[in-house]
């Protein structure tokens, strides 16, 4: 998951961006798009924005951009492991923004205490 503060304000406001975006994500952590991305922009004055959905054959990829902040919020799932790096240089390469908190967590159902959860403020 990462929380990305202050983007570039036309890159999150522009749904060709995004769809690109959705698209160099998939390809660059090797995940199987299903399907073209949902690319939504709803909400009024300040509160509005677009929203990602992009199903992936091992779960799926969802970011909603803020308008009212610059901010963007991503949550990649997938049962198929990827590397971490490579999602945060796409954003970078992206929407460019100025502050980044990453959070990874590693589900493992089949254990009983817990999941690993790991948090990182980057700069």
């Amino acid at each position: 998951m990462l929380d990305c503060a202050r983007c570039v304000p036309f890159s999150i406001r522009n749904k060709n961006n995004i769809a690109l975006f959705s698209a160099t994500l998939v390809n660059k952590i090797n995940m199987v798009p299903y399907g073209p991305p949902s690319i939504q922009h709803f909400g009024t004055a300040d509160k509005s924005g677009y929203t990602l959905v992009q199903l992936i054959e091992t779960s799926n990829i969802c970011a909603h951009f803020c308008e009212e902040t610059d901010d963007m919020y991503l949550d990649v799932f997938s049962c198929k492991p990827y590397d971490y790096h490579d999602v945060e240089t796409v954003v970078k390469r992206f929407f460019q923004p100025q502050h980044m908190n990453r959070t990874f967590i590693t589900r493992q159902a089949n254990q009983t205490h817990g999941n690993s959860i790991s948090s990182y403020e980057l700069s």
